[in-house]
């Protein structure tokens, strides 16, 4: 009789990849990640709003979110709703991505965006491509405000009114 031993099995180790072809992520930020955790919140609420109370508790969470604003973005956000609202009443406040926001027939046409928002060193204005502000082949959809001085507001209410329009 022959003494023969099983063949002894090959280890099942991991394949590791090495670490130079390991790729770091260049997935979403921190900032980022926060705005869309706020927008899926914002969608269940406005849900909810929408059932018992209507267009007033939108406006509402609006203000709210203008109101815990750092400054300076609080003073602007709350200037920009004055005209925004002065000079198209038939867009409707809303939150979009923990922004203020305004839309028209549910789609978002303008929006605010504080500096803090990003840690960016200028606030935000823009507008989406529901806004009529077509003019030639290229023209802009968002503008850096760092102040709001009347020559601004007039420039701001007259794009407004053409985004509406």
């Amino acid at each position: 009789m022959t003494d023969k031993k099983p063949a002894k099995k090959p280890s099942r180790t991991s394949a590791k990849r090495p670490a130079a072809t390991r790729k770091t992520s260049t997935g979403f930020t921190d900032e980022e990640r926060a705005a869309m955790r706020e927008r899926a919140q914002e969608l269940k609420a406005a849900a909810r709003r929408r059932s018992r109370a209507g267009a007033e508790s939108d406006e509402a969470a609006v203000l709210e979110k203008i109101a815990a604003m750092p400054e300076p973005d609080r003073r602007m956000a709350e200037r920009l709703h004055a005209i925004i609202k002065a000079n198209a009443p038939a867009l409707a406040p809303r939150l979009w991505y923990g922004m203020p926001a305004y839309a028209k027939d549910g789609n978002v046409v303008c929006f605010f965006q504080g500096a803090h928002k990003f840690k960016t060193r200028y606030a935000t204005l823009g507008f989406s491509d529901k806004a009529a502000l077509d003019d030639g082949h290229m023209w802009p959809t968002a503008f850096a405000l760092t102040e709001l001085t009347a020559a601004e507001e007039a420039r701001i209410g007259a794009l407004v009114r053409n985004a509406v329009s």
